[in-house]
C-alpha cells in the first residue's frame, strides 16, 4: 500500500517532494527542501528489481535552497568554467552564496591566490585540499553544512573524501553532486560515436553505486535525486542557430528525464555524516 501511495504522490505537481521514513509517507513544498531531513534509499541489489528514484531537481536552485541561511563549506568550487560563469545565474558557488549566511570555499586551483578570492562580502575561496580539509578551516568557522557539487568525479578516492568530512563534521549534512554515467545524454551522443566526459573525470556513477559509497562511508542516513540536463557550456559558447539547437536539446533531453529519472543527467546524494 504504502509502495502504491508513493508512487501516486510522486505524480503530484513538482512543487512538492515526497519522503519516506519507515513506514510514513511525508509530502513536503519544496520551498522547504532546507528542512528536509534525509532518508535511507533501500536497495537489495537484485539484477531486475524497480527503484524508486524521485523525479529530477534543478541542481542549482536544489543545493542553494538546502543551503540558505546556513554557514558553508564549499568543496571544489572554483571549475574550470568558472570564469565564464562568474556574472551569470550557472555557477553554483554564487547561488549558494545568495542564499547562505557564509560561504567558505576550497579548490586545488592554482589561478587561487594565497590570501584567497573574495566571491562576494559574504563569500571567499581559498586555494586548498578539499579531499582532507586542514583542521583550521574546522576549528575557525562552525559549519552547518559541506557542498562538494561536481566533485567526486575528479578525485582518486571519493570514499576517502566522504570518511574525512563525516570524522571532521560529524552529525552535519553533506550534499554531493556528480553526473550520471548512464544518462539519457551520454547514451544519445554514444549513438554517434561520441562520449562526453571531461579530462579529468577519472571515475563514474549510478544510482546503485553512490548508494554503495554511502553504506561503505557508514553515513546516518541519505537520499539519492536524480537532476537535470543542462546544455550550460554549449549555450553560452554558441551563438544564432547552435544556441537555438542547444536549447532545443536541452528541452528535449529534460522531457525524456522526467518520464525516466534514472536516465537523468546526474545525481544529488544528500547526506547525513
Amino acid at each position: 500500500m504504502i509502495r502504491i501511495l508513493t508512487h501516486a504522490l510522486k505524480k503530484l505537481s513538482h512543487e512538492y517532494i515526497v519522503l519516506s521514513e519507515s513506514k510514513s509517507v511525508f509530502i513536503l513544498p519544496t520551498q522547504y527542501a532546507q528542512l528536509w531531513k534525509p532518508v535511507q534509499t533501500k536497495i537489495n541489489y537484485e539484477t531486475l528489481e524497480k527503484l524508486s528514484v524521485l523525479r529530477p531537481e534543478d541542481r542549482l536552485q536544489y543545493i542553494s535552497e538546502a543551503c540558505r541561511d546556513k554557514v558553508v563549506l564549499d568543496i571544489g568550487c572554483l571549475d574550470e568554467t568558472a570564469l565564464e560563469k562568474r556574472n551569470t545565474k550557472y555557477w553554483l558557488h554564487k547561488r549558494i552564496a545568495q542564499t547562505s549566511r557564509k560561504v567558505v570555499g576550497i579548490d586545488n586551483s592554482e589561478k587561487i591566490p594565497t590570501e584567497g578570492i573574495r566571491t562576494s562580502d559574504k563569500s571567499i575561496i581559498y586555494r586548498g585540499d578539499g579531499v582532507s580539509p586542514a583542521a583550521s578551516y574546522f576549528d575557525q568557522y562552525n559549519f552547518d553544512i559541506v557542498i562538494a557539487g561536481e566533485f567526486i568525479e575528479h578525485i582518486e578516492s571519493p570514499l576517502l573524501f566522504f570518511k574525512n568530512i563525516k570524522e571532521a563534521l560529524p552529525g552535519k549534512e553533506l550534499i554531493i553532486s556528480t553526473p550520471n554515467g548512464v544518462s539519457f545524454a551520454n547514451t544519445l551522443l554514444g549513438t554517434m560515436g561520441r562520449e562526453v566526459q571531461h579530462q579529468d573525470h577519472i571515475h563514474t556513477f549510478t544510482f546503485k553505486i553512490l548508494n554503495t559509497l554511502c553504506q561503505r562511508a557508514k553515513f546516518k542516513k541519505w537520499s539519492i535525486i536524480p537532476y537535470h540536463f543542462y546544455a550550460t557550456e554549449m549555450i553560452l559558447s554558441s551563438t544564432g542557430i547552435k544556441r537555438t539547437a542547444a536549447k532545443t536539446a536541452e528541452v528535449t533531453v529534460k522531457c525524456v528525464e522526467r518520464f525516466f529519472p534514472l536516465l537523468s543527467f546526474g545525481y544529488i546524494a544528500r547526506i547525513r555524516l
